[in-house]
């Protein structure tokens, strides 16, 4: 493919090994971000239906503290780290190198288009490689605004977003890049992943999962019920990290839901579909999914839907099993089951019997909340709280299992998109003959190491 041998020969160039090549590309991309910010709004309201608020916490806000760290912090992260060397190594240095890959792809879905496109972009450029972004086709308003900016920031032949649809990302996945970069569903992941290791291209992979909300005993229930109803409803629940599905002590349930319910008018009001936050599903056919899903459980409260706008308001579903079709596929969307437990060894029991999720959220006290992460696996952890550890760019972002390989965000981006490098520089003056044939110093040797 032209694009992607225009990529590998620029690398191979050697403009993107230059620290400050770099910063100054990074730079312009900050500018034309700040210069479009209307623009990305406008393209987010379009795709999605996200106000004007929503698309600034959630997509350019995120977008430019990742610029920030970078900026910040690259040069320290890009010098090479000094080692110790083992005494029979007398005489040499040893240090190691951060060294880009060379040609990345990033593969970035459509519920946060501009953010998911862009972070990871931020990180594999301080590090120095050259990117194909393969932005998904479902948010054409936002590719349309993004690729105006990635003009104007980087030369094609540095960074290149290519449009298309599912025939363009099999194409690519053909191509044999030196990383690639994929967020979206375990299903694809799986298709990413197996296409990789046919050319032995490394991968992080950021899936989804069904991430469960732990209410227990003790839970202050005004708080978590707030702050569920915001993590869940965030974006209309398209949102990978969004409380899948909520765990609730027996002796809380009544109070969770009634003050869930409170939380959901006092956010959307009583009409949500005319509420200007609240957001639309992407696809019609994403909304005719989320009608079928709730035949499986009983609705508290919500179940409107109005195809033609792509709304589904926002749902709270108890009486249901666990083996209903709910809880058996991540929802993305705006329905949130609940269901109950007796003791917190049963909620452990129920979260560890499943694949391992990208978050995990538990109210209670820190004591329960020890317990939980001590006897659990998943990607992140919030402690009565949803969704913000993926805001703070200082912490690793990933999953594990069926929720993702690998993590981002900050220095563990610019960790991803590089590799270590050993070199060991010996010295000239100095040549220990014990190394050398004919051996017979095995004694001393037996000592020194």
């Amino acid at each position: 493919m032209e694009s992607t041998d225009k990529l590998r020969h620029f690398f191979a160039s050697g403009h993107t090994r230059d620290i400050k090549f770099r910063r100054e590309s990074l730079k312009r991309l900050r500018q034309a971000i700040i210069t479009h910010d209307a623009a990305i709004v406008a393209a987010l309201q379009k795709d999605l239906h996200k106000s004007a608020y929503e698309s600034q916490m959630t997509e350019i806000g995120m977008v430019l503290q990742e610029l920030k760290i970078q900026l910040r912090h690259m040069n320290r992260w890009s010098r090479p780290q000094h080692k110790r060397t083992p005494f029979f190594l007398f005489g040499s240095r040893s240090r190691v190198f951060r060294e880009p890959y060379g040609t990345v792809l990033i593969m970035a879905p459509w519920n946060y288009p501009f953010q998911l496109q862009l972070v990871p972009l931020i990180g594999a450029v301080a590090a120095g490689n050259c990117v194909l972004l393969k932005p998904s086709p479902l948010a054409p308003a936002t590719t349309k605004v993004t690729e105006q900016i990635i003009r104007e920031a980087f030369v094609p032949e540095h960074v290149t977003l290519l449009p298309g649809g599912p025939e363009i990302a099999r194409q690519l996945l053909q191509e044999s890049f030196d990383y690639i970069f994929f967020t979206g569903s375990p299903q694809t992941g799986r298709e990413v992943m197996q296409a990789a290791a046919e050319r032995l291209i490394p991968v992080t992979l950021e899936l989804g999962g069904k991430s469960p909300c732990i209410v227990d005993a003790e839970a202050n229930i005004e708080l978590a019920a707030r702050r569920i109803v915001w993590g869940k409803f965030l974006n209309a629940g398209q949102t990978c990290v969004a409380p899948d599905y909520v765990l609730v002590h027996v002796s809380q349930e009544t109070a969770l839901k009634e003050k869930m319910a409170q939380y959901i008018t006092r956010f959307f009001g009583n009409t949500p579909e005319k509420s200007p936050d609240y957001p639309r599903m992407i696809t019609s056919e994403a909304v005719i999914r989320m009608e079928r899903l709730m035949q499986s459980g009983h609705i508290f409260c919500g179940g409107t839907v109005n195809r033609s706008e792509r709304y589904v308001s926002p749902t709270l579903l108890d009486d249901l099993s666990p083996d209903s079709p709910l809880m058996q596929e991540e929802i993305f969307g705006p329905l949130l089951p609940i269901l109950t437990f007796s003791s917190r060894a049963e909620a452990i029991q129920f979260v560890t019997a499943r694949p391992s999720p990208l978050a995990l959220y538990y109210f209670g006290k820190e004591s329960g909340a020890r317990e939980i992460i001590r006897q659990t696996q998943s990607g992140g952890v919030c402690i009565n709280d949803t969704i913000l550890h993926l805001a703070n760019l200082h912490l690793p972002f990933g999953g594990q299992g069926n929720s993702g390989l690998g993590h981002y965000h900050g220095q563990y981006s610019f960790e991803t998109f590089s590799r270590p490098r050993a070199a060991l520089s010996s010295s000239t003056r100095i040549d220990i003959p014990l190394r050398y044939p004919p051996y017979k110093y095995l004694k001393l040797l037996k000592k020194i190491i």
